[in-house]
């Protein structure tokens, strides 16, 4: 999974990069310090890992990953080259959701790029700029299918498709609320790989006074999640600035230190969580002697094809998934205890795997 940060200048998006990923990138008090994306592979924290770990004595755990791109900042007019312009656009449209940094804090020592504090107008700007690079990628597109329109009838309907979509970008709405008309229109509309049709996640930057009660007495927190909720958006509250100090700490040293803010979890977690929700994903578990693994999938995916991300071998050569619950498997204290109760199950092709199934797959070579 890819996630790409983006947001206006000095919002705190590049230190939350920092701290979600420790990977140092450039953080300082001007617009357009970021340039080319840093790009920072990050674990997924599961804490049955450790424990399938223990229970298998494997060699070594392999975590789920999310790579992170620090996407350079932004102003009016970046579809049309002003500040970085197109260098930022055509790295989102590598991304499987935007992850959308927005300021909620006021301070007269960090510059704002429009002069004062209003995420919603914040937002808009950066969907505005979305927008016209949508518009610019359907123009072309649309010139180049009216040519064969007249004497096609299936570019004739992607035209007609093309036309509305255009309309629909023009009145100021996003590709994501655009109703394709049957699957082939929407298998079109993804191929077109519109930014605005991405997932977005909003990261409510906060001050370490607010992030306590999640934002709940930060008004423009609460304008946040509202506009979130129109569009189906995933909100998370974080403090940038926390987190950094979070990312310098052991594992022992960041249960303390969130206990004492009065937090359960890290905004890495928070943000985790979102975009698993938000894209439809879940995590399956294989474990033995040589490794413990999390496998990242979409929910609702059958046995064969999840056997497919291990390798594509197990998927063409499928025969049976024995799987076994994360919680059944660890009350028993061992597989083959778990099978002889009876808790492992044999299942066959269409078998939709859940979340913290422990999977062994049987397949041909």
């Amino acid at each position: 999974m890819k996630l790409g940060i983006v947001g206006l200048p000095n919002v705190g998006k590049s230190t939350l990069f920092n701290s979600l990923t420790k990977a140092g990138a450039e953080s300082a008090n001007y617009p357009f310090c970021t340039i080319d994306p840093n790009v920072g592979i990050v674990p997924v924290p599961d804490e049955r890992l450790k424990v399938l770990a223990d229970l298998y004595q494997s060699e070594k755990i392999t975590p789920a990953v999310i790579e992170f791109v620090d996407i350079a900042g932004l102003v009016k007019g970046a579809s049309k080259g002003e500040g970085l312009g197109n260098q930022f656009l055509s790295h989102i449209r590598e991304v499987d959701a935007i992850v959308h940094v927005v300021r909620c804090f006021e301070d007269a020592n960090i510059i704002h790029v429009d002069g004062s504090v209003d995420p919603l107008r914040d937002i808009e700007t950066i969907n505005l700029e979305l927008t016209f690079s949508d518009l610019e990628i359907l123009e072309r597109r649309i010139a180049r299918v009216a040519k064969g329109a007249k004497n096609d009838k299936a570019q004739a309907k992607e035209l007609d498709m093309l036309m509305r979509l255009k309309a629909h970008l023009e009145e100021g709405k996003l590709a994501k609320t655009f109703t394709a008309d049957d699957e082939e229109e929407q298998s079109l509309l993804a191929g077109y790989n519109l930014l605005t049709a991405k997932p977005v996640i909003y990261a409510a930057n906060v001050k370490d006074t607010d992030i306590a009660n999640d934002g709940a007495d930060n008004e423009h927190v609460a304008k946040v999640r509202e506009f979130a909720k129109q569009e189906n958006s995933e909100v998370f509250v974080i403090c940038a600035q926390i987190e950094q100090e979070i990312a310098e700490l052991d594992d022992d040293e960041k249960k303390m230190f969130l206990e004492e803010l009065g937090l359960t979890e890290s905004g890495l977690e928070k943000l985790i969580k979102a975009s698993y929700r938000l894209l439809g994903l879940m995590s399956y578990l294989t474990a033995g002697p040589k490794e413990t693994r999390a496998w990242t999938i979409k929910i609702g995916t059958k046995a064969p094809q999840a056997a497919g991300k291990i390798h594509s071998d197990f998927e063409r050569g499928f025969i049976r998934a024995e799987v076994v619950s994360y919680d059944q498997l660890v009350e028993c204290g061992s597989f083959n205890a778990a099978k002889e109760k009876g808790l492992v199950r044999s299942e066959g092709k269409d078998y939709v795997i859940q979340d913290g199934d422990v999977v062994l797959f049987r397949f041909n070579v």
